[in-house]
């Protein structure tokens, strides 16, 4: 199943500038496999080494925040993949 996956200004340098990619998954685990798989690196950029997703960065299914990789993709499914701003 293929999804949409809009993609925030901090990881765009792996997709060669691209805002937006298509992905396939039934979970935000497999989507971000398919996705490292033809963007080598974006995975790592955004979940660590204990398999999380990174505390500066947010996964949005549905407009639903999802801090969970287990978390479910259904057809048609837009993800959004943000980083978040900090500053002052």
């Amino acid at each position: 199943m293929s999804v949409k996956v809009h993609l925030s200004s901090h990881v765009r340098s792996y997709t060669g500038g691209q805002a937006l990619v298509e992905g396939t998954g039934g979970t935000l685990a497999e989507l971000m496999a398919d996705l490292d798989r033809r963007y080598p690196g974006i995975r790592f950029r955004v979940i660590d080494e204990q398999d999380r997703i990174r505390p500066h960065m947010n996964f949005f299914v549905r407009e639903t925040l999802a801090r969970d990789l287990r978390h479910p993709i259904r057809p048609g499914d837009e993800v959004h993949i943000l980083g978040a701003l900090s500053g002052g």
